[in-house]
C-alpha cells in the first residue's frame, strides 16, 4: 500500500495542513510582480499540493512561511517534515511506484542517482528556460554550481533546485574546555582521539557526540586511511568494506563514539544529538554547517563557546562528506505547474533573504546571498568566519572523492554501513567481524539489484 495517498485521503497524523487562503500577497513578499501574483492566485485556486522534506533546519523554518504561498497563489499545501530515515523510506517507495501522492519532494543526496536515473523525477529545464513560467528574477544562474551539479542527470539536465549543500565539518560546542587545556581544534584523527581523552567529562561534559548516520560520517575516516566504499566508483562497484583500511577506520571511529560519548551514543538520531549539544552536555561533534549553526539558536547554552573546523584528516588526506539536497517534482505528480511555483517561491532570493534575516538561516545555496557582507557577518561565530570553512570544504570536493555516493547502488551500501558501525559501537561485534559481514551483505544486495561486480 502506498505510504503517500492522494490529498483527499491524507490522514491527520501524517500531514499538517499549514496553508489556506485566497488573498494575494504583496509583491515584495514573494519577489513577484503584482499582476503575476494575481494571475497565479486565479490559476492555482482549488489546487492542493502535497510537499514533504526531512526535518532539517531550512524545511522546518519554511513551515512558518507557507501560509504566505497560499495567500499569494491560492494553492493549499499539505506540508510534512518527518525524520530523515522515515522520509527516505516513504519517498523511495512512492517514487518507485510513480505514484501521485506527492507533488514536491526533497531529493535526498544519497538517492540522487537512483531517483533521477530511473526517471522518477520531472526534468526541470523546461520550466527554468520557459520565461512564461520562470521570470528573470528567479535567476537560476545564482545557485552555486557545486550545489546544482549533483541534481543533474548524466546529460546535464537539472532535476532539482538545491536548498542546502551539506558540508561535513567539525564543531566544538565547548571550545573553552579545549583552550583551557592548551588544545586547539583537532586536525587529524589521532589528534581528535588524544584531545577527547583530555577534555572528556571536563565540567561534566561528554567529549564527543555525532548522529547515527554512519553512512555519511564513516567514509571520511575510511578514505582518510586510504580505503574507499567501492573499488573504483562509478565504474567498478565492487564493495571494499572488509579491507585493512576499512577495519582500521571503523575501529577508530567506533572507539571515539563509545569511549567519549554518552550512553547510547551510537544509536542517537540527528534531533537527539542536536538537543544534547545545544544543552551543553556534549562537546566535539561531526556536523554539517547547517547543523553547526543550529547551535547558535536562542535555546542554545553553547552559543558563546562554539567553534568550527574542517573535518579531521587521516594519514592519506582529508575527505569530508559533501551532499546537496534539493526540491524536485515526482514524475507522477498531477500538479506539476503548481509544484514548480512552490519550488520557485521556496528557493527565491526574496524568501531566502527573509529567512536569513528573520530566522538566522545559516546555510544557503545562492551565491548572491552567500557573498553578501550581511550574510557572512551572520555566519561569523565568535569571531570566526564559518563561511570560509564551508568554501574550503566544498573546494576539497574537487578531489572527486564523493563519487562513491552518487552511484545508484549507494543506498544499499549506506544501510550496511549504518548497521555495521552500529554493531561495532554497541560491542556486538568486533570491527573485523562486522565489516566482513557488511561486505558479504553489500555484495548480495548489489547482485539482487542487478549491479555487475
Amino acid at each position: 500500500m502506498s505510504l503517500s495517498p492522494d490529498a483527499g485521503s491524507v490522514s491527520p497524523h501524517r500531514r499538517k495542513l499549514l496553508a489556506a487562503g485566497t488573498a494575494a500577497l504583496a509583491s515584495a513578499g514573494l519577489g513577484l510582480a503584482a499582476p503575476a501574483v494575481l494571475a497565479q492566485a486565479k490559476r492555482f485556486s482549488g489546487v492542493t499540493l502535497n510537499v514533504s522534506c526531512w526535518s532539517a533546519r531550512y524545511p522546518s523554518l519554511l513551515a512558518d512561511y507557507i501560509k504566505e504561498f497560499t495567500e499569494a497563489t491560492g494553492a493549499k499545501v499539505n506540508y510534512d517534515t518527518p525524520g530523515l530515515q522515515v522520509f527516505n523510506q516513504r519517498a523511495d517507495l512512492e517514487l518507485s511506484t510513480k505514484g501521485s501522492g506527492y507533488d514536491v519532494l526533497n531529493i535526498t543526496f544519497v538517492f540522487t542517482n537512483r531517483w533521477i536515473g530511473n526517471g522518477w523525477l520531472t526534468p526541470l529545464d523546461p520550466y527554468i528556460n520557459d520565461r512564461n513560467k520562470t521570470g528573470a528574477d528567479f535567476d537560476f544562474a545564482d545557485f552555486l554550481p557545486g550545489a546544482v551539479s549533483p541534481l543533474k542527470d548524466g546529460k546535464g539536465v537539472t532535476h532539482g533546485i538545491p536548498w542546502v549543500t551539506d558540508s561535513g565539518m567539525a564543531i566544538a560546542s565547548r571550545f573553552d574546555l579545549f583552550k583551557a587545556n592548551g588544545l586547539g581544534m583537532p586536525d587529524t584523527f589521532d589528534e581528535l582521539e588524544r584531545s577527547l581523552a583530555i577534555v572528556h567529562k571536563k565540567d561534566g561534559v561528554d567529549g564527543f557526540l555525532a548522529d547515527n548516520h554512519w553512512g555519511f560520517w564513516y567514509p571520511p575516516f575510511l578514505q582518510g586511511y586510504g580505503g574507499n566504499v567501492f573499488r573504483a566508483p562509478p565504474d567498478d562497484l565492487m564493495p571494499t568494506l572488509d579491507t585493512p583500511e576499512a577495519i582500521m577506520a571503523a575501529e577508530q571511529l567506533a572507539r571515539i563514539v563509545s569511549k567519549f560519548g554518552p550512553p547510547g551514543a551510537g544509536g542517537m538520531s540527528y534531533g537527539q544529538t542536536g538537543e544534547l549539544i545545544r544543552a551543553g552536555k556534549a562537546n566535539h561533534s561531526l556536523q554539517t554547517h547547517s547543523g553547526g549553526m543550529s547551535m547558535m539558536e536562542s535555546n542554545s547554552k553553547v552559543a558563546s563557546t562554539l567553534r568550527f573546523s574542517l573535518y579531521p584528516r587521516g594519514p592519506k588526506g582529508r575527505f569530508p562528506g559533501i551532499a546537496s539536497h534539493g526540491w524536485g517534482i515526482p514524475a507522477g505528480s498531477k500538479n506539476k505547474d503548481a509544484a514548480w511555483e512552490f519550488i520557485k517561491w521556496a528557493t527565491s532570493k526574496t524568501l531566502l533573504n527573509r529567512m536569513v534575516k528573520e530566522k538566522g538561516l545559516g546555510s544557503v545555496t545562492r551565491r548572491s546571498i552567500f557573498d553578501a557582507p550581511e550574510y557572512r557577518k551572520l555566519i561569523t561565530v565568535n569571531g570566526q568566519d564559518t563561511g570560509q570553512v564551508v568554501l574550503d570544504t566544498i573546494k576539497l570536493g574537487e578531489q572527486g572523492h564523493m563519487k562513491y555516493r552518487t552511484v545508484p547502488a549507494y543506498p544499499q551500501i549506506n544501510v550496511q554501513l549504518n548497521q555495521a558501525l552500529g554493531r561495532i559501537i554497541s560491542g556486538q561485534m568486533s570491527a573485523k567481524e562486522s565489516m566482513k559481514q557488511a561486505q558479504v551483505a553489500a555484495i548480495a544486495d548489489l547482485k539482487r539489484a542487478g549491479v555487475k561486480i
